[in-house]
């Protein structure tokens, strides 16, 4: 393109392809990005919104995101009684958007979505119909931690999944239990380090490995940032958050220790071995300050105890 002002050096470039359409936009919102219909899942994005509903924070205003997760999704569906019920309205969404937060602003109960992704067509749409309540944000006014006035740092839920939680509370969403990298941060640690209530959906067992364990085989989202866990055996609380501990006393949900919650998955299939790494670093864990948080190691070859 020579007559373009930002023009790449040619030099740099070895080949322009002509394609009739860039990837197939129906299948934009599947896989991970989608509602769940599961009914476990559904269970612990029910018992999600009834955790919500009962803290201090559930009032007119309130800030929210949620993550990419199926059951994450889906606490949106069951927020929409509880606003109703207590007449209350959204302050704003924060993140990824998806089709049924737009519908929750359609229907009256949402002011400002502040995006920073979209995951579905319907989305697009709707950022490009609402230019004045539908709102694009850059990454940092989303969540750069040298930013004071960062949006995550305002948010009062934050619901996220994960691959692995440990009875420390620490989080990984990097690497699978097998060790090997599988997934991506994106704004979880940021989230949970500003949000006043971070919630974790994971139900307790991945296919056959246990998604709450003693120790998590990366930690990529710190305990400390973590206040409450949900499984579909039951809700862990972050002994540290003792307010939400009372607040959540006489709710009848089926509160358990993170200990507990392991030692029921432990139950179902052992414990299993540790993945055995190398001394190789192969990738390394950023906290939000850059510091370094954890890093990943080459895997060996597995070899059983003698």
């Amino acid at each position: 393109f020579p007559n373009s002002p930002a023009a790449i050096p040619s030099i740099d470039v070895d080949y322009v392809v002509v394609v009739d359409e860039i990837g197939d936009p129906k299948k934009i919102g599947t896989k991970e990005a989608r509602v769940t219909e599961d009914p476990r899942n559904l269970m612990m994005a029910e018992n999600c919104a009834k955790i919500m509903a009962a803290t201090p924070y559930f009032k007119d205003g309130f800030s929210f995101q949620t993550g990419v997760g199926g059951p994450s999704l889906a606490v949106n569906r069951y927020l929409e009684d509880y606003m109703r019920e207590r007449g209350i309205v959204m302050g704003f969404a924060l993140g990824g958007m998806g089709g049924n937060i737009c519908d929750l602003m359609d229907k009256g109960l949402v002011r400002k979505l502040l995006d920073t992704q979209d995951f579905d067509t319907k989305a697009i749409a709707h950022l490009a119909a609402h230019p004045d309540k539908h709102l694009e944000i850059s990454t940092s006014e989303y969540a750069n931690p040298a930013n004071k006035g960062a949006y995550v740092n305002k948010l009062d839920f934050v619901i996220l999944a994960a691959l692995e939680v440990d009875v420390h509370f620490n989080c990984n969403v990097v690497v699978g239990s097998n060790g090997v990298v599988s997934g991506a941060q994106g704004g979880h640690p940021d989230t949970a380090a500003g949000a006043k209530c971070t919630i974790v959906i994971t139900p307790i067992l991945q296919g056959r490995i246990p998604s709450v364990c003693t120790d998590v085989t990366t930690v990529t989202t710190p305990g400390e940032d973590v206040d409450v866990v949900i499984t579909d055996y039951g809700i862990a609380i972050n002994p540290k958050r003792q307010d939400l501990i009372d607040a959540l006393k006489d709710s009848g949900l089926p509160l358990k220790s993170i200990e507990e919650l392991r030692d029921i998955a432990y139950a179902m299939t052992g414990e299993p071995e540790r993945v055995q790494f190398g001394d190789r670093v192969v990738g390394i864990i950023e906290a939000r300050d850059g510091s370094i948080m954890d890093v990943v190691r080459e895997i060996k070859p597995f070899q059983f105890a003698d």
